[in-house]
């Protein structure tokens, strides 16, 4: 007896909304009609995944196709909103490109917040925050998210360091070596956060000030020398593994 084919199929479509699902029919304009009418080829009675890091992941069949829109009909919740490990990512602008694949990593691994933070060797001190999004967006369509990373403004080092929560722990990669990050994250229970320089890395006034807060803990992340990026990324899937919810039990 041949298998009964999964639906939705894998292949369905999967977009992100601004506003709050719930069944009934939905609209949908502009370039998101545009991809999926033109690119994918959209025809009445083909499903399409919506998510809107509210109230979960949707699954809605097309009704009503035009050329530069169509109705969406939300039939069903296919799953919640995914539970969230408490791991924000405060990184230092670096270049365009850059930057944008920063945001993208931590809405992959799954991180809570993403919060640029202006250091005296940050090269970059405007960012489009606009398009940070955008690409944290395309990283969840693409990843099957049902959840986007928190998008704050970027501020200031010392008004961060003033303003820094008392319940949350401050790992700082430091050029300069620290405890084996691995050991210091699985030791260390409750929010998190990870704090990653510059290319120039952290001065040391900025290293000082940092150290001296009680919830800050300098971590190494092995004997190669890592850029920007590169250490974000490593941080958080270090954080994830031995703290987050990549172990078995995921998130407690």
């Amino acid at each position: 007896m041949p298998a009964t084919p999964a639906w939705p199929p894998q292949s369905t479509p999967r977009l992100f909304v601004e506003d709050a699902l719930a069944p009934g029919e939905i609209r949908i304009a502009g370039p998101q009609a545009h991809y999926l009418v033109q690119v994918m080829r959209i025809k009445d009675g083909d499903p399409v995944k919506l998510f809107d890091d509210i109230t979960g992941e949707w699954l809605g069949i097309a009704r009503h196709v035009g050329k530069r829109d169509l109705v969406l009909e939300l039939t069903e919740r296919l799953r919640e909103r995914e539970p969230v490990p408490d791991l924000w990512l405060c990184a230092a602008p670096i270049k365009k490109g850059r930057i944008d694949w920063v945001a993208e990593k931590a809405c992959e691994l799954g991180a809570a917040r993403l919060a640029p933070v202006l250091t005296r060797r940050t090269v970059v001190d405007r960012l489009n925050l606009e398009r940070l999004r955008a690409h944290m967006i395309e990283a969840a369509e693409q990843c099957g998210r049902t959840a986007l990373p928190e998008l704050v403004e970027p501020v200031k080092l010392p008004a961060l360091l003033r303003d820094w929560p008392a319940d949350r722990t401050l790992f700082f990669a430091d050029e300069n070596g620290g405890e084996p990050a691995a050991h210091a994250m699985r030791s260390r229970a409750g929010p998190a956060a990870i704090l990653v320089g510059p290319e120039g890395g952290f001065d040391e006034e900025e290293r000082a000030a940092i150290r001296a807060l009680p919830q800050a803990v300098g971590v190494g992340l092995g004997p190669r020398i890592l850029r920007a990026e590169t250490a974000a990324a490593a941080a958080m899937a270090l954080w994830m593994g031995v703290a987050g919810d990549w172990q078995p039990n995921g998130i407690d």
